[in-house]
């Protein structure tokens, strides 16, 4: 029904060639898709990692795996445009921190599994969470969080439409970035049980659509950290 091609920049003078010659021959090339993406460049302590295919100089994607773990090297290679130039630096890709973008919105999520699981040691029956009543949600971070929530099946359906993942990479950050400036300005769990359960339901809800854009991207969800 559909075939996906993706090929580094040398190749944009040959495909339209080979595509010519499946279509000479009867076959439907409107079901075939061509992405051309831009070369990957290695940096290590600030220097080019130099290599060359001739000489046997080169890394291959397995020992970048081994090196830095799949989920890095995938958010690595997606949070780009397939027109930009990607310069793969390795030692941000090691770092277990906030500057490490992929750790940043791991973090997002283990930091709301911990909040969940904060609210039920303290006695908040997580189970009732359905009768949360969302028109206690009236403080602009609450309203801001739950607006941008919404329109995370829009944005899916954008990204496949367009095969650019980096839009789900793009609205997962602005989500991270939404939730720790709610939670940093409001109290999630409070002597007010009522607010307390529609907090902790926009908390889950943000839970669930972190998880959801990460699985997505084939990237791990960790539940703490």
């Amino acid at each position: 029904d559909l075939i996906i091609d993706i090929f580094g920049a040398d190749h944009i003078a040959e495909y339209p060639d080979v595509l010519r010659a499946l279509e000479v021959l009867g076959y439907d090339v409107s079901k075939i898709k061509v992405l051309i993406y831009q070369f990957v460049t290695l940096v290590r302590d600030g220097e080019v990692v130099k290599m060359s295919t001739r000489r046997a100089n080169y890394v291959t994607l397995d020992e970048l795996i081994d090196e830095v773990g799949p989920d890095v090297v995938r958010f690595f290679f997606l949070n780009r445009s397939r027109d930009a130039h990607l310069n793969f630096d390795l030692n941000l890709a090691k770092k277990q921190s906030e500057e490490n973008p992929v750790y940043y919105l791991q973090y997002a999520h283990a930091r709301i599994a911990s909040i969940l699981r904060f609210a039920k040691d303290s006695g908040i029956k997580i189970e009732e969470i359905d009768r949360a009543n969302f028109d206690l949600l009236v403080e602009k971070e609450e309203i801001e969080l739950a607006k941008l929530l919404s329109s995370f099946p829009e944005v899916i359906e954008i990204a496949y439409l367009t095969l650019e993942p980096l839009k789900i990479i793009n609205y997962l950050n602005d989500v991270a970035e939404t939730f720790h400036r709610f939670y940093h300005r409001h109290r999630v769990v409070s002597n007010d049980e009522n607010l307390t359960l529609s907090r902790l339901s926009l908390c889950l809800a943000a839970k669930i659509v972190i998880a959801n854009g990460l699985k997505i991207l084939g990237i791990s969800r960790p539940e703490r950290m």
